[in-house]
Protein backbone atom coordinates (compact mmCIF):
# COMPACT_ATOMS: atom_id res chain seq x y z
CA UNK A 1 0.00 0.00 0.00
CA UNK A 2 3.21 2.40 -0.32
CA UNK A 3 3.29 5.18 -2.42
CA UNK A 4 6.19 6.89 -3.01
CA UNK A 5 5.05 8.56 -6.00
CA UNK A 6 5.10 11.97 -4.75
CA UNK A 7 8.37 12.22 -3.32
CA UNK A 8 8.91 11.53 1.16
CA UNK A 9 5.74 11.27 2.90
CA UNK A 10 4.41 13.42 5.14
CA UNK A 11 3.81 9.84 7.15
CA UNK A 12 4.69 6.43 6.58
CA UNK A 13 3.78 3.64 8.67
CA UNK A 14 5.47 0.22 7.86
CA UNK A 15 4.11 -3.36 9.57
CA UNK A 16 2.40 -1.35 12.11
CA UNK A 17 1.78 -3.50 15.20
CA UNK A 18 0.05 -3.17 18.46
CA UNK A 19 -1.16 -5.89 21.04
CA UNK A 20 -2.68 -5.17 24.36
CA UNK A 21 -2.09 -8.52 25.99
CA UNK A 22 -3.54 -11.32 23.56
CA UNK A 23 -5.72 -8.69 21.95
CA UNK A 24 -3.85 -7.45 18.36
CA UNK A 25 -5.57 -3.98 17.92
CA UNK A 26 -3.68 -2.66 14.82
CA UNK A 27 -2.61 -5.48 12.50
CA UNK A 28 0.76 -4.50 10.27
CA UNK A 29 -0.34 -1.61 8.86
CA UNK A 30 1.47 -0.45 5.82
CA UNK A 31 0.11 2.68 3.97
CA UNK A 32 1.72 6.49 3.35
CA UNK A 33 -0.09 9.45 4.14
CA UNK A 34 0.53 12.68 1.41
CA UNK A 35 1.83 15.85 2.85
CA UNK A 36 -0.64 18.62 2.73
CA UNK A 37 -3.76 15.95 2.68
CA UNK A 38 -6.58 15.95 4.29
CA UNK A 39 -6.23 11.92 5.66
CA UNK A 40 -9.05 10.27 7.53
CA UNK A 41 -9.19 6.50 8.95
CA UNK A 42 -12.94 5.56 9.42
CA UNK A 43 -14.28 2.51 11.18
CA UNK A 44 -16.29 1.05 13.72
CA UNK A 45 -15.23 0.94 17.17
CA UNK A 46 -12.62 -1.74 17.83
CA UNK A 47 -11.02 -1.22 14.70
CA UNK A 48 -7.61 0.28 15.77
CA UNK A 49 -7.59 3.55 14.28
CA UNK A 50 -7.52 5.31 17.34
CA UNK A 51 -4.78 2.97 18.12
CA UNK A 52 -3.23 3.68 15.19
CA UNK A 53 -3.51 7.84 15.79
CA UNK A 54 -2.43 7.39 19.13
CA UNK A 55 0.87 6.02 18.30
CA UNK A 56 1.55 8.28 15.15
CA UNK A 57 1.40 10.83 17.86
CA UNK A 58 3.36 9.19 20.54
CA UNK A 59 1.17 8.62 22.77
CA UNK A 60 1.39 4.86 22.34
CA UNK A 61 4.55 2.99 21.43
CA UNK A 62 4.03 -0.29 18.53
CA UNK A 63 4.70 -3.58 19.57
CA UNK A 64 6.21 -4.11 15.91
CA UNK A 65 6.74 -1.75 13.07
CA UNK A 66 7.76 1.53 11.78
CA UNK A 67 6.50 5.03 12.36
CA UNK A 68 8.18 7.64 9.75
CA UNK A 69 7.78 11.55 9.93
CA UNK A 70 8.97 13.01 7.06
CA UNK A 71 11.56 10.23 6.28
CA UNK A 72 12.96 10.19 10.07
CA UNK A 73 12.36 7.72 12.01
CA UNK A 74 10.20 8.99 15.19
CA UNK A 75 9.13 4.97 16.58
CA UNK A 76 10.07 5.31 19.94
CA UNK A 77 10.09 9.13 20.26
CA UNK A 78 8.37 10.80 22.83
CA UNK A 79 5.24 13.21 21.69
CA UNK A 80 7.13 16.42 22.55
CA UNK A 81 9.93 15.25 20.32
CA UNK A 82 7.58 14.89 17.22
CA UNK A 83 6.25 17.58 14.84
CA UNK A 84 2.91 16.73 15.77
CA UNK A 85 -0.70 18.20 17.76
CA UNK A 86 -3.57 16.49 18.20
CA UNK A 87 -6.44 17.55 19.15
CA UNK A 88 -9.55 15.50 21.61
CA UNK A 89 -12.94 14.96 21.44
CA UNK A 90 -13.09 16.05 25.00
CA UNK A 91 -11.31 19.29 24.16
CA UNK A 92 -8.79 19.30 27.00
CA UNK A 93 -8.98 23.04 27.79
CA UNK A 94 -7.76 24.13 30.91
CA UNK A 95 -10.93 25.16 32.45
CA UNK A 96 -8.93 28.30 34.95
CA UNK A 97 -7.65 29.97 31.94
CA UNK A 98 -8.96 32.63 29.35
CA UNK A 99 -8.97 31.36 25.71
CA UNK A 100 -6.02 33.90 25.14
CA UNK A 101 -4.24 31.46 27.96
CA UNK A 102 -5.17 28.63 26.68
CA UNK A 103 -3.83 28.99 23.34
CA UNK A 104 -0.46 30.45 24.61
CA UNK A 105 0.14 27.95 26.84
CA UNK A 106 2.51 25.50 24.84
CA UNK A 107 4.02 28.62 23.12
CA UNK A 108 4.92 29.89 26.52
CA UNK A 109 6.80 26.44 27.27
CA UNK A 110 8.62 26.71 24.38
CA UNK A 111 10.30 30.16 25.95
CA UNK A 112 8.46 32.49 22.94
CA UNK A 113 8.25 36.41 24.06
CA UNK A 114 5.37 38.01 25.36
CA UNK A 115 4.70 39.89 21.87
CA UNK A 116 5.14 37.20 19.38
CA UNK A 117 3.00 35.20 21.56
CA UNK A 118 -0.02 37.60 21.13
CA UNK A 119 0.50 37.77 17.70
CA UNK A 120 0.44 34.06 17.03
CA UNK A 121 -2.80 33.67 19.18
CA UNK A 122 -4.56 36.46 17.32
CA UNK A 123 -3.60 34.92 14.38
CA UNK A 124 -4.77 31.52 15.76
CA UNK A 125 -8.10 33.02 16.61
CA UNK A 126 -8.65 34.99 13.54
CA UNK A 127 -7.71 31.17 11.53
CA UNK A 128 -10.90 30.02 13.51
CA UNK A 129 -13.23 33.17 13.47
CA UNK A 130 -12.61 33.39 17.28
CA UNK A 131 -11.49 37.24 16.74
CA UNK A 132 -12.66 38.54 20.16
CA UNK A 133 -13.18 35.62 22.21
CA UNK A 134 -9.75 35.96 24.04
CA UNK A 135 -10.29 36.77 27.75
CA UNK A 136 -13.68 34.36 27.79
CA UNK A 137 -13.25 30.99 30.07
CA UNK A 138 -14.16 27.87 28.84
CA UNK A 139 -17.19 27.46 30.82
CA UNK A 140 -18.47 30.69 28.69
CA UNK A 141 -18.31 29.57 25.27
CA UNK A 142 -20.27 26.73 23.47
CA UNK A 143 -19.30 23.45 22.66
CA UNK A 144 -18.21 24.14 19.28
CA UNK A 145 -16.72 27.43 20.31
CA UNK A 146 -14.62 25.57 22.89
CA UNK A 147 -13.40 22.85 19.94
CA UNK A 148 -12.42 25.64 17.69
CA UNK A 149 -10.36 26.92 20.55
CA UNK A 150 -8.98 23.35 21.38
CA UNK A 151 -7.99 23.40 16.97
CA UNK A 152 -6.36 27.06 17.84
CA UNK A 153 -4.25 25.68 20.35
CA UNK A 154 -3.30 23.19 18.22
CA UNK A 155 -2.48 25.22 15.20
CA UNK A 156 -1.00 27.80 17.00
CA UNK A 157 2.47 25.53 17.39
CA UNK A 158 3.21 25.28 13.61
CA UNK A 159 3.04 21.40 14.08
CA UNK A 160 3.78 19.64 10.51
CA UNK A 161 0.60 17.17 11.53
CA UNK A 162 -2.00 17.40 13.31
CA UNK A 163 -4.04 14.60 14.40
CA UNK A 164 -7.32 14.67 15.02
CA UNK A 165 -9.61 11.89 17.43
CA UNK A 166 -13.04 11.87 16.48
CA UNK A 167 -12.72 16.33 17.65
CA UNK A 168 -16.80 16.78 16.43
CA UNK A 169 -18.07 13.76 18.49
CA UNK A 170 -19.87 15.52 21.11
CA UNK A 171 -21.65 18.09 19.00
CA UNK A 172 -24.99 17.76 18.22
CA UNK A 173 -25.59 17.15 14.24
CA UNK A 174 -26.30 20.79 13.40
CA UNK A 175 -23.26 22.31 14.35
CA UNK A 176 -20.93 19.36 13.60
CA UNK A 177 -21.94 19.34 9.99
CA UNK A 178 -21.22 23.20 10.06
CA UNK A 179 -17.50 22.74 11.93
CA UNK A 180 -17.20 20.05 9.02
CA UNK A 181 -17.01 22.69 6.45
CA UNK A 182 -14.73 24.60 8.50
CA UNK A 183 -11.92 22.24 9.73
CA UNK A 184 -11.83 21.49 5.68
CA UNK A 185 -11.63 25.55 5.06
CA UNK A 186 -8.86 26.10 8.01
CA UNK A 187 -6.69 22.97 6.31
CA UNK A 188 -7.16 24.18 2.96
CA UNK A 189 -5.38 27.29 5.05
CA UNK A 190 -2.61 26.60 7.13
CA UNK A 191 -2.05 23.72 4.29
CA UNK A 192 -0.98 21.11 6.54
CA UNK A 193 -1.34 17.16 6.84
CA UNK A 194 -4.27 16.81 9.02
CA UNK A 195 -5.32 12.77 9.91
CA UNK A 196 -8.74 12.49 11.25
CA UNK A 197 -10.27 9.26 12.62
CA UNK A 198 -13.79 9.10 12.32
CA UNK A 199 -16.72 6.40 12.42
CA UNK A 200 -19.16 8.54 10.83
CA UNK A 201 -19.10 7.64 6.86
CA UNK A 202 -20.70 11.02 5.94
CA UNK A 203 -18.29 13.11 7.75
CA UNK A 204 -15.28 11.28 5.95
CA UNK A 205 -16.35 11.14 2.54
CA UNK A 206 -17.60 15.29 3.07
CA UNK A 207 -13.74 16.70 4.35
CA UNK A 208 -11.04 13.86 3.12
CA UNK A 209 -8.95 13.88 0.24
CA UNK A 210 -8.14 10.06 1.13
CA UNK A 211 -9.99 7.19 3.37
CA UNK A 212 -8.38 4.37 5.32
CA UNK A 213 -11.77 1.59 5.72
CA UNK A 214 -10.79 -0.30 8.97
CA UNK A 215 -11.59 -3.38 10.24
CA UNK A 216 -10.20 -5.62 13.13
CA UNK A 217 -7.07 -3.76 12.95
CA UNK A 218 -6.64 -4.11 9.23
CA UNK A 219 -6.52 -1.75 6.59
CA UNK A 220 -9.62 -2.61 4.06
CA UNK A 221 -9.77 -0.67 1.64
CA UNK A 222 -7.54 2.89 1.40
CA UNK A 223 -8.76 5.64 -1.83
CA UNK A 224 -10.55 8.40 -2.59
CA UNK A 225 -14.29 9.14 -0.99
CA UNK A 226 -15.38 8.48 -4.87
CA UNK A 227 -13.24 5.19 -5.21
CA UNK A 228 -14.37 3.85 -1.98
CA UNK A 229 -18.20 5.06 -2.94
CA UNK A 230 -18.29 3.97 -6.79
CA UNK A 231 -15.28 1.03 -6.49
CA UNK A 232 -15.77 -0.73 -2.88
CA UNK A 233 -13.15 -3.59 -3.17
CA UNK A 234 -15.14 -5.91 -0.14
CA UNK A 235 -18.87 -6.14 1.36
CA UNK A 236 -17.31 -4.56 4.64
CA UNK A 237 -16.41 -1.09 2.89
CA UNK A 238 -19.51 -1.81 0.16
CA UNK A 239 -21.71 -1.53 3.79
CA UNK A 240 -20.13 0.75 5.91
CA UNK A 241 -19.34 3.71 3.23
CA UNK A 242 -23.31 4.64 2.28
CA UNK A 243 -26.19 2.50 1.63
CA UNK A 244 -25.77 -0.69 -0.51
CA UNK A 245 -27.82 -3.25 -1.64
CA UNK A 246 -25.41 -6.41 -1.30
CA UNK A 247 -26.88 -9.49 -3.24
CA UNK A 248 -25.38 -13.15 -3.28
CA UNK A 249 -25.79 -15.50 -5.85
CA UNK A 250 -23.69 -18.17 -8.78
CA UNK A 251 -22.38 -16.92 -11.93
CA UNK A 252 -24.59 -19.16 -14.31
CA UNK A 253 -23.37 -17.85 -18.02
CA UNK A 254 -21.21 -15.21 -19.87
CA UNK A 255 -22.65 -13.56 -22.82
CA UNK A 256 -19.86 -11.47 -23.85
CA UNK A 257 -18.96 -8.22 -21.38
CA UNK A 258 -21.65 -9.47 -19.16
CA UNK A 259 -22.50 -11.95 -16.55
CA UNK A 260 -25.81 -13.43 -15.53
CA UNK A 261 -25.94 -14.27 -11.97
CA UNK A 262 -28.33 -16.68 -10.25
CA UNK A 263 -29.62 -14.67 -6.98
CA UNK A 264 -29.56 -16.66 -3.81
CA UNK A 265 -33.25 -15.70 -4.15
CA UNK A 266 -33.72 -17.71 -7.31
CA UNK A 267 -34.07 -14.50 -10.10
CA UNK A 268 -31.43 -13.33 -11.96
CA UNK A 269 -29.61 -10.35 -12.83
CA UNK A 270 -26.75 -9.00 -14.85
CA UNK A 271 -23.26 -7.80 -13.67
CA UNK A 272 -20.27 -7.32 -15.95
CA UNK A 273 -18.36 -10.37 -16.44
CA UNK A 274 -14.50 -8.41 -15.64
CA UNK A 275 -12.42 -9.09 -11.91
CA UNK A 276 -11.44 -12.26 -10.46
CA UNK A 277 -14.09 -14.99 -9.73
CA UNK A 278 -16.50 -13.93 -12.66
CA UNK A 279 -16.63 -17.70 -14.00
CA UNK A 280 -19.52 -20.09 -14.70
CA UNK A 281 -20.29 -21.91 -11.42
CA UNK A 282 -18.44 -19.20 -9.64
CA UNK A 283 -20.13 -17.63 -6.32
CA UNK A 284 -19.75 -14.56 -5.91
CA UNK A 285 -21.38 -11.17 -4.29
CA UNK A 286 -22.74 -8.10 -5.39
CA UNK A 287 -23.06 -4.28 -4.51
CA UNK A 288 -25.87 -2.17 -6.31
CA UNK A 289 -26.50 1.26 -4.72
CA UNK A 290 -29.84 2.35 -4.05
CA UNK A 291 -29.61 5.17 -6.61
CA UNK A 292 -28.67 2.82 -9.34
CA UNK A 293 -31.73 0.57 -8.74
CA UNK A 294 -34.50 1.42 -11.82
CA UNK A 295 -38.29 1.20 -10.80
CA UNK A 296 -40.64 0.24 -13.67
CA UNK A 297 -44.41 0.17 -12.15
CA UNK A 298 -46.14 -0.24 -15.40
CA UNK A 299 -48.33 -3.60 -15.23
CA UNK A 300 -46.98 -6.23 -18.25
CA UNK A 301 -43.59 -3.98 -18.69
CA UNK A 302 -41.63 -6.83 -18.42
CA UNK A 303 -42.40 -10.61 -17.91
CA UNK A 304 -41.45 -12.31 -14.92
CA UNK A 305 -38.80 -14.48 -16.87
CA UNK A 306 -36.74 -11.57 -18.32
CA UNK A 307 -33.39 -11.72 -17.78
CA UNK A 308 -32.25 -8.97 -15.07
CA UNK A 309 -35.93 -7.77 -14.40
CA UNK A 310 -36.27 -8.40 -11.07
CA UNK A 311 -40.36 -8.82 -10.51
CA UNK A 312 -41.53 -7.75 -6.77
CA UNK A 313 -43.76 -5.22 -5.04
CA UNK A 314 -43.48 -1.94 -3.11
CA UNK A 315 -43.10 -2.78 1.11
CA UNK A 316 -42.13 0.42 2.27
CA UNK A 317 -41.90 4.33 0.91
CA UNK A 318 -40.04 6.92 2.75
CA UNK A 319 -39.81 10.66 2.03
CA UNK A 320 -36.37 12.02 2.52
CA UNK A 321 -36.61 14.92 1.36
CA UNK A 322 -34.58 14.90 -2.03
CA UNK A 323 -35.44 12.01 -2.95
CA UNK A 324 -37.86 8.93 -2.05
CA UNK A 325 -36.64 5.70 -0.95
CA UNK A 326 -38.22 2.48 -1.51
CA UNK A 327 -38.20 -1.00 -0.28
CA UNK A 328 -38.87 -3.43 -2.42
CA UNK A 329 -39.43 -7.43 -1.98
CA UNK A 330 -38.88 -9.48 -4.60
CA UNK A 331 -41.23 -12.79 -5.60
CA UNK A 332 -38.08 -14.87 -4.25
CA UNK A 333 -38.30 -12.74 -1.37
CA UNK A 334 -35.02 -10.88 -1.87
CA UNK A 335 -35.03 -7.19 0.12
CA UNK A 336 -33.67 -4.69 -2.59
CA UNK A 337 -33.80 -0.52 -1.93
CA UNK A 338 -34.17 2.35 -4.38
CA UNK A 339 -33.70 5.88 -4.09
CA UNK A 340 -35.38 7.82 -6.82
CA UNK A 341 -35.85 11.58 -7.12
CA UNK A 342 -38.58 12.78 -5.61
CA UNK A 343 -40.41 14.50 -9.25
CA UNK A 344 -42.74 12.24 -10.61
CA UNK A 345 -45.28 9.86 -9.95
CA UNK A 346 -45.05 8.31 -6.26
CA UNK A 347 -45.54 4.32 -6.20
CA UNK A 348 -47.32 3.28 -3.71
CA UNK A 349 -47.23 0.82 -1.13
CA UNK A 350 -48.15 -2.60 -2.80
CA UNK A 351 -47.54 -1.52 -5.90
CA UNK A 352 -46.08 -3.87 -8.16
CA UNK A 353 -43.13 -3.13 -9.68
CA UNK A 354 -39.87 -4.94 -11.73
CA UNK A 355 -36.50 -4.18 -10.80
CA UNK A 356 -33.78 -3.51 -12.99
CA UNK A 357 -30.40 -1.87 -13.10
CA UNK A 358 -27.48 -1.66 -15.46
CA UNK A 359 -24.95 -4.00 -15.58
CA UNK A 360 -22.05 -1.73 -14.56
CA UNK A 361 -23.63 -0.60 -11.77
CA UNK A 362 -23.57 -4.54 -10.25
CA UNK A 363 -20.00 -4.54 -8.37
CA UNK A 364 -18.53 -7.90 -7.99
CA UNK A 365 -16.58 -7.70 -4.35
CA UNK A 366 -13.62 -9.58 -3.67
CA UNK A 367 -13.54 -12.31 -0.78
CA UNK A 368 -13.45 -10.47 2.46
CA UNK A 369 -9.56 -10.27 3.32
CA UNK A 370 -9.36 -10.66 7.33
CA UNK A 371 -9.78 -13.88 8.47
CA UNK A 372 -10.28 -13.27 12.16
CA UNK A 373 -12.87 -12.22 14.50
CA UNK A 374 -13.74 -8.24 15.69
CA UNK A 375 -10.74 -6.35 17.75
CA UNK A 376 -11.49 -4.39 20.50
CA UNK A 377 -9.39 -1.59 20.57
Amino acid sequence: MIDGSDGTPEIRLTDLTKHFRDVRAVDRISMDIRSGEFFSMLGPSGCGKTTTLRMIGGFELPTAGRIELRGRDVTTDPPDKRPVNMVFQNYALFPHLDVHENIAFGLRRKGLGKADTKVRVGEALDLVHLGGYDKRKPNQLSGGQQQRVALARALVNRPNVLLLDEPLGALDLKLRKALQVELKRVQAEVGITFVYVTHDQEEALTMSDRIAVMRGGKVEQLGTPEELYERPQTRFVADFIGTSNLLSGIVEAIDGRFAIVRLSSGETCFTTAAGDGVAVGRPIDLSVRPESVALDARNGAAPTEEVGSIPGSVEQVAYLGGSIQYLVRSAGGLSITAQAPKAGERIPVGGAVHVTWSPGDALVLAEHPIAQEEIQA
